[in-house]
């Protein structure tokens, strides 16, 4: 499979052939180009992982083109060759950022480590660009709750297998996170994690961005463009609200699935793909089945490995962690050192329903730090924080915005605590008052994330 798309600049046959073969042996796509101008035509038509430069060519100057994309704004990784170059060209070539500079004859040995080198290093810096985006946006997956120890010890399981993974949970969950740490502890880990939302990609575009395309395949493609499928070669793709993908697209991701090749749009060539697929929704996939909005052999191609997110209110005992957590990036971020939490605050916060989940916790402690006066951050500063919501949960079980599923869990969680409490903590009293069997009562604590009696629990 595809490691690296690499264009080779050299005006020596000979060089041209070898590092063609030799690279090609090791897994890469090698383009050639005899000359700057053929460089330059190929560079302004498609994309490359990597260049190699010749420093003198018959029409031009290795360092000076490697000066004209640069100033274009390309960031390509370039490594410079030469058999004969001075001081000063080395000087200029890194300047201009060139990533290392090889001297002929090569040693294909240090070539392939320093073309190994370089594109696992722009890797990690694209992971890390884009976990400073995210920073703080969900949080880690933070929790000491039987439900977290749970989800943990199926991303480690999941990690290690092959297989597709589909990741279900309501919004603010943490499905993003999940795909990263099951990527971050697999054989892929060294290779890339790309990202798709598929959401939010138009429908005439999801093609191209998933498949890439040629250039001239349609108005504005004016150069050649991997699409997430290739770049994520040897990697992990990970396919985020993939219930919202149009029917079209979901039957020629299918296909990709089930042959492990694409075509780029407007192109003929077959390409191997080798991808781990991570998909996720929060939409309720088999029901979207039963109304034809989604493709039920998709959802079995996908759905080899599930793993679904507990909402936040099925484990309220992660909270304060979550909020302690949050409160250290929001006070950093905002310059407001030494805020905390009374209990009375912090009781607040475990008792609201978060339908947003641990996004929305993250979002509400920011806008406590922002909005409080004083250090401390009391049960009046959450209440108004929280606006009508809080007020609302005690005055009735309706509240608008909120989905029925929400309200009927909260109503279904205060019912079985209450009895709970009305029974002196014992399980087997609660069901035989409630009229449910025993097991039934284990089964709904467990979903809502409440603990009963636990010696009882074990003895079933």
């Amino acid at each position: 499979m595809p490691r690296g798309h690499v264009l080779v600049l050299d005006d020596e046959r000979a060089i041209l052939t070898t590092l063609q073969k030799a690279l090609s042996l090791e897994g890469y796509t090698v383009d050639v180009a005899g000359g700057v101008g053929v460089a330059e035509e190929k560079l302004a038509k498609r994309s490359y992982d990597i260049a190699l430069f010749d420093v003198s060519l018959p029409d031009g100057d290795g360092v000076e083109l490697l000066q004209r994309i640069r100033v274009a704004g390309s960031e390509l990784p370039v490594v410079m060759m030469s058999g004969h170059a001075t001081v000063d060209a080395a000087v200029r070539a890194t300047r201009l950022g060139a990533i290392d500079f090889l001297e002929k004859p090569l040693s294909t040995d240090r070539l392939l480590l320093v073309l190994e080198n370089t594109l696992r290093l722009v890797r990690a810096e694209a992971e890390a660009k884009a976990l400073r985006t995210q920073t703080g946006q969900v949080g880690e997956l933070i929790g000491e709750s039987r439900a977290m120890f749970d989800l943990r010890e199926q991303i480690a399981r999941a990690a290690k297998a092959t297989a597709t993974v589909f990741v279900t949970g309501e919004r603010g969950t943490g499905k993003e996170l999940v795909a990263r740490a099951i990527h971050g502890a697999s054989k892929r880990a060294r290779g890339p994690l790309e990202k798709m939302n598929c959401a939010a990609v138009p429908s005439e575009l999801i093609e191209s961005e998933m498949f890439g395309h040629e250039a001239g395949a349609f108005t504005g493609a004016t150069k050649q463009r991997r699409g997430k499928f290739e770049r994520a070669s040897g990697g992990t793709l990970f396919l985020d609200e993939v219930g919202d993908m149009p029917l079209a697209m979901q039957a020629k991701l299918l296909r990709v699935l089930q042959e492990r090749e694409i075509e780029r749009v407007g192109g003929h060539e077959t390409i191997k793909v080798d991808v781990r697929v991570v998909a996720a929704t929060n939409r309720d996939i088999e029901a979207a089945c039963r109304e034809g909005q989604f493709r039920p052999d998709l959802y079995d191609r996908l759905n080899v490995l599930p793993l679904s997110l507990p909402p936040l209110r099925a484990r309220r005992e992660d909270v304060p962690l979550l909020a302690r957590h949050f409160l250290a990036l929001a006070t950093q971020a905002n310059d407001r050192p030494g805020m905390a939490f009374t209990d009375g605050g912090m009781s607040m916060l475990v008792a609201y329903s978060f339908p947003g989940n641990v996004r929305e916790l993250r979002n509400i402690i920011e806008r406590l730090v922002i909005l409080t006066p004083d250090e401390t951050i009391d049960e009046g500063d959450v209440k108004v924080c929280l606006g009508g919501q809080q007020a609302a949960m005690k005055g009735g079980l309706f509240r608008p915005g909120v989905p029925f599923r929400v309200l009927a869990e909260e109503a279904e969680r205060t019912i079985l605590e209450e009895a709970l409490g009305h029974h002196g903590g014992q399980m087997a009293a609660t069901a035989r008052g409630l009229g449910l069997e025993r097991s039934h009562l284990y089964k709904k604590f467990k979903a809502l994330g409440l603990r009963g009696d636990k010696g009882e629990a074990e003895d079933e």
